[in-house]
């Protein structure tokens, strides 16, 4: 399955937006695609339609920002952005290159002025901003969690060798 591609909406009227162009970017995306066309309490749903300028602190200039999702449910509006949990959290200086911290800590606080920004835009239109990781998408049913090693239980196979005849 391709990480990236389109996404063929199966319940257009629920779609909100081009449903003829709607892009996914993982299979993250892919999945909350899936679970939004197919859920009963969503009402509308769109992804990247709408647009939030945003200020970027490391470059001091104004940016713009597609959140990955609008989800409107019977009672409230939500914008949703999907990210790997790591992407979340002060990135951590050990065992990292200085060139892969500073990588890291630049993407930390564009996400933080995008997210800061969503937040605003949301509050003035009393809808929420929120966060999904891999473990939101687990507990929410969206995403299967991953098998859990068992140590000492599995050995790993050796490799084939041709018989001698």
């Amino acid at each position: 399955m391709a990480y990236k591609g389109r996404y063929i909406v199966e319940n257009k009227k629920k779609y909100a937006g081009d449903f003829d162009n709607v892009v996914y970017r993982s299979l993250w995306e892919l999945q909350v695609f899936k679970w939004c066309d197919r859920n009963p309490k969503v009402k509308k749903w769109s992804s990247e339609e709408i647009c939030i300028p945003y200020y970027y602190d490391m470059d001091k200039r104004y940016h713009r920002y597609f959140p990955d999702l609008k989800i409107v449910f019977e009672n409230q509006t939500i914008l949703v952005e999907i990210k790997p949990a790591k992407e979340t959290v002060v990135p951590n200086k050990t065992g990292k290159t200085r060139r892969q911290y500073v990588g890291e800590a630049a993407v930390y606080v564009k996400n933080m002025n995008k997210w800061e920004a969503a937040d605003n835009f949301c509050k003035d239109r009393k809808w929420k901003f929120q966060i999904w990781t891999e473990q939101t998408l687990q507990t929410m049913g969206i995403m299967e969690k991953p098998l859990k090693k068992v140590p000492g239980k599995l050995k790993p196979l050796r490799p084939y060798r041709k018989r001698k005849k």
